[in-house]
């Protein structure tokens, strides 16, 4: 969720006693109180390099009042180099020349004796990026002369951070702030325009088996985990996580095949679930509310790509007789369902891949055989996630399933095309019933991806369409501009969606950003990989289409990068088009 920051009210200025500790080889510097009669009021500061790349790192720093209360606060340093603050969370921070200050947002500014908080920001840097070594709370620096030395401990830890595992909750978006990712917050906050979004929460994906310790200098689990504990401060926190390495994974889509062979089900457990699991498990982050989407795009295959279907592909043929998705998904949900702070939802397509009544309970079949296999069972499962990386509208307010014009029933459109469905949010609902019916807990919640279906600007319905036929009464008043349902590669058109938002609707836990607008779906021409992603003609705005999407126009961007790989042109289109509008 994005922050809500508020100027700081003036606080009577601590006296402070501490002595800065540098520790430039290891990224942190932390300032240690002094003897309790140098003054009747201390701080200790941690400061820490949580992540570094080309040209960049992100830092996260605490603060801990040792002395006297305090209503707000201010806290200042210098860059001995050129380090320049391009993104900051949880504090305001402002930065002239070498100077920087980060003042407290609307929820953390009193800080009682004892009483820690803290913020993180990315930064831009060339050279050595040396740790700061004074450090001023409230205008007066921490200081001991004489005192302390290298090896003390802080005489006072930081008491934010509660002691147990969180109770666990219904739906665990509610009350809870969400983890906004460093790295894509940067490279949104780099674009024009970029700061209007920078701040939103997006999933972090975890695509492949070298992303659990992060992939050519870039964050892994750990250091995300770590920085959503920062931007925790304290709070009940979520952070989004997206499982996606099955073997043979998203049997349909070339442009998202990974790293993983339709048989290596054991590397699979051994090499990646595993792993996770054991972070996840990790106390450190016991009071997280760590949310897992599921393996996108693979168990609906099962269902609408697979002989006799006459979309079938033969990969999804193989991955039906070999089981592994179906392995793969419940040995997740058992491992990972088994650490007492993670919520699983599992990916459940969209409205127009199983809205259709010949996909509809035959997906929640497949769902829950999944869900009771390799040891599993439903409690596992906290829900279910659509419109995953997709571009459905949340809600389509120009016409209704239940519509007739001149005689034909909206179904009958040439869009609607016999769904049941027209939108992601009335399919949510009426799909988590169709799960709860065949034997999911009447608990469950839904999510739905939001992050690209704005479908805003200049080409939105401002009212129903035109009344003549069916189709025009529904093409001219449908929200999402595609050309065709089928189409899910980079569409041109689209905008940012819904933000981010807890309970928007009966049965639907949140609206999130799973998928981070701005990373490509996949490439628009064949780029040689070492990830396993191949050339899907899907992504190519010249390709004239296949049974999927009915022979229609693909209606992708040009110029496209690897699927994940950043896409300017998209994000640019996605800001220009988003609906509600920023």
């Amino acid at each position: 969720m994005s922050r809500t920051i508020t100027p700081p009210r003036r606080a009577r200025t601590a006296v402070l006693a501490a002595l800065a500790l540098v520790a430039a080889a290891t990224g942190t510097a932390t300032v240690l109180e002094g003897p309790a009669a140098a003054a009747a009021a201390g701080c200790t500061v941690d400061y820490k390099v949580q992540s570094s790349w080309n040209g960049g790192f992100s830092g996260a720093v605490a603060v801990t009042n040792t002395g006297d209360a305090v209503s707000s606060w201010k806290l200042e340093w210098s860059f001995a180099g050129n380090q320049k603050v391009t993104q900051g969370w949880s504090s305001t921070i402002t930065q002239s020349g070498t100077a920087v200050s980060a003042t407290n947002a609307s929820w953390n500014g009193t800080l009682s004796t004892g009483a820690s908080a803290s913020f993180g920001f990315n930064a831009d840097v060339t050279g050595t990026n040396a740790v700061p070594t004074t450090f001023k709370l409230n205008g007066v620096t921490c200081n001991v002369p004489g005192g302390g030395t290298p090896s003390d401990p802080p005489t006072t830890p930081p008491t934010t951070p509660p002691t147990g595992p969180s109770a666990r909750v219904d739906n665990p978006y509610a009350g809870a702030g969400v983890y906004v990712n460093p790295e894509w917050s940067r490279k949104a906050a780099a674009e024009p325009g970029g700061s209007r979004v920078s701040n939103q929460p997006t999933g972090v994906w975890l695509d492949r088996i070298a992303a659990i310790n992060g992939v050519n200098g870039g964050m892994g689990l750990r250091a995300h985990l770590d920085a959503a504990l920062t931007q925790a401060a304290g709070r009940a926190f979520v952070v989004q996580l997206v499982i996606y390495n099955l073997p043979g994974r998203d049997c349909a889509a070339l442009a998202s095949n990974g790293e993983l062979g339709p048989t290596e089900i054991t590397r699979y457990q051994r090499e990646y679930i595993d792993p996770i699991a054991a972070i996840l498990a990790d106390t450190k982050y016991a009071n997280l509310r760590i949310v897992t989407t599921v393996e996108i795009d693979s168990l609906p295959n099962l269902v609408t790509n697979v002989s006799p279907r006459p979309t079938v592909t033969p990969q999804c043929d193989v991955m039906k007789a070999n089981g592994n998705y179906i392995k793969g998904v419940g040995y997740a949900l058992n491992k990972l369902g088994a650490v007492a702070n993670v919520y699983n939802y599992v990916d459940a397509g969209h409205h127009g891949w199983i809205g259709w009544d010949d996909n509809f309970n035959a997906s929640a079949q497949i769902f829950k055989q999944a869900a009771t296999a390799e040891g599993s069972t439903v409690d596992k499962v906290a829900g279910f996630i659509v419109n995953t990386a997709n571009y459905g509208a949340t809600k389509e307010n120009n016409f209704t399933i239940n519509d007739s014009v001149a005689g034909k029933s909206v179904r009958e459109s040439k869009w609607v095309d016999w769904n049941r469905y027209v939108d992601e949010q009335s399919f949510a609902q009426a799909f988590r019933q169709e799960l709860v019916g065949v034997g999911f807990q009447s608990g469950i919640g839904m999510l739905i991806d939001t992050s690209r279906n704005g479908w805003g600007g200049t080409a939105r319905p401002a009212g129903p369409g035109a009344q003549s036929t069916v189709d025009t009464y529904v093409d001219g008043g449908r929200y999402d501009r595609r050309i065709h349902l089928g189409n899910w590669c980079n569409q041109s058109g689209a905008g940012l969606g819904e933000r981010p938002k807890a309970a928007p609707a009966a049965g639907i836990d949140a609206y999130v950003w799973m998928k981070p607008p701005g990373e490509s779906d996949g490439a628009s021409k064949v780029i040689p990989n070492d990830q396993g992603k191949g050339f899907d003609r899907m992504c190519d705005p010249t390709y004239e289409g296949n049974p999927r999407n009915n022979n229609h126009m693909s209606g992708a961007l040009p110029n496209a990068p690897l699927s994940g790989d950043w896409f300017s042109a998209q994000f640019q289109e996605l800001l220009k088009n988003a609906y509600p509008a920023l």
